[in-house]
């Protein structure tokens, strides 16, 4: 439920109940991942999707039954999957299965949610972790997690709060959400316990250097995706405010130094992507010689074959290592045949998308690997 926070952050803000339907497990091709919701509110009003279309008609019927049923109604469990008597009925259409729990939330009786909820909306670091399969009478229970291990709410038991707290961190370290197995009593063993971890934490960074005009273009595919993007440019002519206006920040710097700033301030982490536009060894080298060795999501550099047959050269005679210098991502993006500022954009920025899916980035006509990975 956290993709919609900031609409129930504001729900939560007027005290008013809402249902919360919630994808808690998914099979095949279907088109949500574990944590996408749809919630609908007293008035009738539905934010977020669980499928792209196919059973919202269904899943929101679900959600109003539950808040007509009042404060003591049960969540609910509801599988949807394809076949050919309902499929265009309240089936997917496209494949695959989902299950979705359904449940009423209170802001006042369940502050654990509202918490995580508020976390979610003002950008800040959390988890909620709820029992989604297992005994009935635990169904819907949550706990709010911290980064600092802290946690509020109980799932019935101090041993099972303590290890679903323990799993739900380690989910909330690599900013993930998804589903996870426990025994009921807290251990790897028992009776099964399933739990969503709904992961919120602060969007990701994109470091763009070289203030040209295929970087303007850069910088808002990267606010599209959802990064908080940053420009750094050593020529203060070209990094400018005005040149960049979706930009978080615009940076007057050496490159290098100011990554190396960044990082030791604690700003760069594993799902930071760094796009070196800038052309110029004297920028380009030092850069990427520390860029290569920090733990980022992803390393590109623009510029022709030859241009990066000589930057490899270059970055050996530093002494990095062919296992470093295969990280690099360089002529940077997709063959997509882009020739405008906005079309190399698009190429980079598929390229990002496809690295942290572990996608191929070739043609899903005639291909027999999955679609959702």
């Amino acid at each position: 439920m956290l993709d919609i926070a900031d609409d129930l952050h504001r729900w939560c803000a007027l005290g008013r109940p809402f249902a919360v339907a919630t994808v808690v497990a998914t099979g095949g091709s279907a088109p949500r991942r574990p944590g996408a919701a749809l919630a609908v509110d007293a008035d009738g009003a539905a934010v977020g999707s669980v499928s792209g279309g196919c059973v919202e008609g269904a899943v929101y019927e679900a959600c109003q039954d539950v808040l007509a049923a009042g404060e003591q109604a049960a969540p609910l469990l509801h599988h949807f999957g394809y076949s050919d008597e309902d499929a265009f009925a309240v089936g997917l259409t496209c494949g695959g299965d989902i299950d979705v729990l359904v449940q009423r939330i209170d802001p006042a009786a369940r502050p654990e949610t509202a918490a995580a909820i508020a976390a979610a909306a003002t950008r800040q670091a959390a988890a909620l972790a709820r029992i989604t399969a297992g005994p009935a009478e635990l169904l819907g229970r949550a706990l709010l997690v911290r980064p600092d291990g802290g946690y509020d709410g109980t799932l019935g038991d101090p041993v099972r709060d303590a290890t679903a707290a323990a799993e739900a961190r380690a989910l909330l370290a690599a900013g993930r959400t998804g589903p996870d197995e426990m025994g009921a009593d807290g251990s790897r063993c028992g009776e099964p316990l399933t739990l969503l971890v709904e992961s919120s934490v602060p969007p990701p960074r994109m470091l763009v250097f070289g203030a040209i005009d295929f970087a303007a273009a850069l910088v808002r595919a990267g606010a599209f995706l959802g990064y908080r993007v940053a420009i750094c440019d050593a020529r203060p002519v070209f990094a400018t405010p005005r040149r960049f206006p979706e930009a978080e920040e615009v940076v007057v710097d050496w490159p290098h130094r100011y990554l190396a700033a960044e990082a030791e301030a604690g700003r760069v982490d594993a799902r930071t992507v760094v796009c070196v536009l800038t052309h110029d060894a004297k920028f380009d080298i030092p850069l990427l010689e520390l860029a290569l060795r920090m733990p980022v999501a992803y390393v590109g550099a623009m510029g022709s074959r030859r241009t990066h047959l000589d930057r490899l050269g270059r970055l050996r005679d530093a002494g990095l290592h062919e296992g470093e210098l295969a990280r690099l991502r360089s002529p940077i993006g997709l063959d997509l045949g882009a020739r405008t500022p906005e079309e190399t954009a698009i190429s980079i920025a598929a390229e990002i998308v496809a690295c942290r899916h572990g996608a191929t980035g070739a043609p899903l006509k005639g291909a027999h690997t999955p679609i959702h990975h």
